[in-house]
């Protein structure tokens, strides 16, 4: 077989209306997000039919036998979407070097599938965040054009600038990065409650500490139309059908939609 070229197919043209790309079937076998898998197949990570493949745009179908360092992966027959009240202290990667607790673990008593996070909570942070294999729901959602509402409970060691709230609704600049929340509201003296559909990496600690405002929590309540509620820390439960189909419906791009 030749050497595989931008675009080519691993199958004969007989089967080329039940092929997808290289990167969507990664996906699709739970492996990590679209976006990821690409990354996985330009480190050359990936071999097709015994041939390494580094290059994206290549096609295969469940005929082909794909290995991802060395160990066979394929199509996941269920698709979960699961999500999990995350404690603080724990990592949002599947992995972690410096052998700190990551969130996934705590799914895998459970889950044998491999499921990975929509999306991120830093380390310190607790609350809603979903996990999936579905590599297009976890594209379509955690793509900045989603425009998918987060909602966070921010609560401060001492009392809230007076105007926080209105400086970040309209934006704020710090080091050179805009940012802004498309709302937010002052519970109480000590309290915010901050709407994001962006998300920009550390966003919310960032405008508070170049406040001055040093946070003791930060919390995630809702995803979307997907809420927290009475989620008990360190719990999980899978979402419905309508709650996957109302998050899928509320995104503002065709992410993902491209097999």
């Amino acid at each position: 077989m030749k050497k595989n070229q931008r675009g080519s197919s691993l199958q004969d043209n007989s089967q080329e209306k039940k092929q997808i790309r290289l990167q969507a079937f990664l996906a699709h076998c739970g492996l990590a997000s679209r976006r990821a898998c690409e990354n996985i197949i330009t480190d050359g990570r990936v071999c097709v039919n015994g041939k390494t493949v580094s290059e994206l745009g290549v096609k295969v179908s469940e005929n082909d036998v794909v290995c991802v360092d060395g160990k066979q992966i394929s199509l996941e027959k269920r698709k979960i979407y699961v999500l999990l009240n995350k404690p603080a202290g724990y990592v949002c990667t599947q992995t972690d070097e410096k052998g700190r607790p990551v969130a996934v673990d705590i799914l895998k008593e459970k889950y044998s599938e491999r499921l990975y996070n929509v999306g991120r909570l830093d380390m310190f942070s607790r609350g809603a965040i979903i996990f999936t294999n579905d590599g297009d729901f976890a594209a379509k959602l955690s793509h900045p054009s989603s425009e998918i509402e987060k909602e966070y409970l921010v609560e401060t060691s001492y009392p809230l600038p007076e105007g926080l709230e209105d400086r970040f609704a309209r934006g704020i600049r710090v080091e050179g990065i805009f940012y802004k929340a498309k709302s937010a509201q002052v519970v109480n003296s000590h309290k915010m409650r901050v709407v994001l559909v962006e998300g920009k990496n550390r966003e919310i600690r960032r405008v508070f500490t170049d406040a001055g405002a040093a946070i003791r929590s930060l919390r995630r309540i809702r995803i979307g139309n997907v809420k927290l509620e009475n989620l008990e820390e360190g719990k999980f439960r899978e979402l419905s059908e309508k709650e996957v189909k109302e998050l899928l419906s509320l995104c503002k791009n065709n992410i993902g939609s491209e097999i």
